[in-house]
Order: structure tokens, then sequence, then C-alpha cells
């Protein structure tokens, strides 16, 4: 089973290069969730005005495990980006249909 979790971000001006380079396929936040069996992918999205990021995991399970493991350097490197953008909104967490 597939699990993945949306998120779409305004970015502050000026800051689309930093934001892109932490939150693309290569950047901090993918470097964190390698860190955990199940993770699979980050994928960044842009429409012109606003980004999205999928992040991919094997299953719910693997991202809770991750979660529990890695609360507190998540909660960091959330603390340490959030000058790079206006709004972050979790659109939600999704399981693969079969």
């Amino acid at each position: 089973m597939s699990y993945v979790i949306i998120w779409t971000y305004d970015v502050m001006p000026g800051e689309d290069a930093a934001f892109r380079s932490a939150y693309g396929p290569e950047g901090d936040w993918a470097a964190l969730f390698s860190r955990a069996s199940g993770f699979l992918s980050v994928e960044l999205l842009f429409d012109g005005a606003r980004y999205a990021t999928i992040d991919r995991w094997e299953s719910q399970t693997a991202f809770e495990a991750f979660q529990r493991e890695h609360g507190a350097a998540y909660a960091a490197l959330d603390a340490k980006l959030a000058h790079l953008t206006r709004v972050q909104e979790r659109v939600g967490a999704f399981a693969r249909v079969t």
C-alpha cells in the first residue's frame, strides 16, 4: 500500500531558491525522511503562484514510525525553515485505493 501526504505553500518573496533547495527531492526534508524505513520520495510541484509537496511513504505505519523516532528533528527542521513561507497548509494524507 502507498501513503502520501500533500502540503501547499505560499513562499516568502525572494525565498524561492532556498525553498526549492530545502523542499525538493534532494532537500532537507527528503534527507530527514530518508532516515526512516519506508520513505519513498518527495515531489515538489509549482503552479506559478504556490508550491505543493507530495511526501511518499510505503504505508501510514511507516510514516507513523518515522514520527515517533524523529519527531524532535522534524519539529526542529520545521522551525528552522519557517521563515521561507507565509502560509503552509496540510491538504491531507491519503492511502492508495486498490
